[in-house]
């Protein structure tokens, strides 16, 4: 398993925290915050391109 910096959680309207972290070889992960064993993981911009969706409220229907 590589080491994951995590970054704060970004917490958005009710209970939707998620946390952002990149081990040491570049590569970006999320997760919910508290389950940062179960995570995704893809490049840097990927992931970069669905927080700035989830912003915007494109995809809520993926938090339920």
């Amino acid at each position: 398993m590589p080491e994951i910096q995590w970054e704060e959680p970004f917490c958005g309207e009710g209970n939707s925290c998620f946390r952002l972290g990149v081990d040491s070889f570049g590569n970006a992960y999320i997760a919910v915050n508290g389950q940062e064993d179960r995570f995704i993981a893809d490049s840097r911009e990927a992931l970069r391109t669905m927080i700035r969706d989830i912003k915007a409220g494109k995809v809520d229907h993926l938090l339920k």
